[in-house]
């Protein structure tokens, strides 16, 4: 088990790197330049200098990569002053010169362009919404889809199980960003007058008294959005499953012991049909917090989407890279665990 692990986190390690040399050099290629949308059109050539240089943009690329994967690395060279380690919290390791140290530190994902904040502490200002955003939406679709696969398996061939089949025909047929617009103008400006919701607003908002209000209704509409994908694909993946587990002889034995449905299907078959729902599951929560890109926008929610999207509009590559690496690491993270899981549903299964 420990050696799988630490072969996974090497091959995740390897993916990571992967994704930082690509976006690292397609961004830089565009033909955009992030001091001049910083400084905006009129700024003069000496305040353009001084932010290219501020922000190491004056050097040739390949050396402005070497910079940042120092940077992002774990163990990393740099100087020995109060200043470079208060900026790196770093622990010196051991001296390669009179100014230079390799340090152990945690990975350093700089400041934003447009407002030099800490990306760091920026992301973790919107990272909970998304998260709660992205969790809600996963446990939306995991109640729902997993109850009616298992209502359309038991009954086949009848009106809910083609009505059930044709609803999750329309789930997966439904991009995210066009579900979201449906829905905001439905729920939330058609039939708003009876469901209480808004087309746009974020978790938290500010009330003039109360201070930071958490607005619990603005998650509706982009929770059900989101969910609404993964709930079409686990309805087919659960009934597809229960439908072969249902098929077994273990299942006709139980069957003729006289035992009830319930326990035959909640307590025998269930647990068994769950694997290709577990691997679904996973990939989608991963992939929920790349298409909260669109919903969170499309909403007017305030997380690592909209924060994203903002800084492609400004060009702001430290943000985008840091959320780029975020999603990245919760999908290698996400990998792993779903492995583990495997086995402690399906003992036969074993990690090798």
């Amino acid at each position: 088990m420990i050696s799988y692990l630490i072969r996974k986190f090497f091959y995740g390690s390897a993916v990571m790197l992967g994704i930082v040399v690509v976006v690292f050099f397609l961004f830089n290629v565009l033909p955009v330049d992030p001091a001049r949308m910083t400084q905006g059109q009129r700024a003069d050539v000496q305040s353009l200098q001084a932010v290219r240089k501020e922000f190491g943009l004056d050097k040739p690329l390949p050396v402005q990569f070497a910079y940042y994967m120092n940077d992002l690395s774990a163990i990393g060279i740099h100087l020995n002053t109060p200043a470079e380690q208060l900026k790196y919290h770093y622990i010196p390791l051991f001296s390669i010169s009179q100014q230079k140290v390799v340090a152990l530190k945690w990975p350093y994902l700089r400041r934003s362009y447009q407002t030099s904040k800490d990306v760091v502490s920026m992301l973790l200002a919107v990272v909970p919404n998304t998260l709660i955003l992205a969790t809600t939406a996963m446990l939306f679709a995991i109640v729902i889809g997993v109850f009616l696969g298992i209502l359309s398996a038991v009954h086949k061939d009848t009106w809910i199980d083609r009505s059930t089949l044709a609803f999750s025909t329309l789930g997966i047929s439904a991009p995210s960003f066009f579900a979201g617009i449906i829905i905001a103008w439905i729920f939330g400006f058609v039939l708003s007058k009876y469901t209480g919701l808004n087309m746009s607003g974020s978790l938290y908002s500010y009330d003039p008294f109360k201070g930071e209000v958490i607005t619990w209704k603005n998650l509706v509409l982009p929770m059900i959005t989101l969910g609404f994908r993964p709930l079409a694909i686990i309805v087919q993946l659960t009934r597809n499953a229960m439908l072969d587990v249902l098929g077994q002889d273990y299942i006709r034995t139980a069957k003729a012991k006289g035992l009830s449905n319930y326990t035959i299907i909640y307590r025998h078959a269930l647990k068994n049909a769950l694997n290709p729902v577990i691997t679904a599951i996973a990939t989608w929560f991963a992939s929920l917090l790349a298409g909260s890109f669109f919903v969170e926008y499309v909403f007017g929610y305030n997380g690592l989407g909209k924060t994203t999207v903002n800084a492609l509009e400004m060009s702001d590559f430290p943000v985008v890279m840091g959320s780029i690496l975020f999603i990245a690491f919760i999908f290698v993270m996400i990998n792993i665990l779903v492995d583990v899981a495997y086995v402690w549903v399906d003992p036969r299964v074993k990690l090798q």
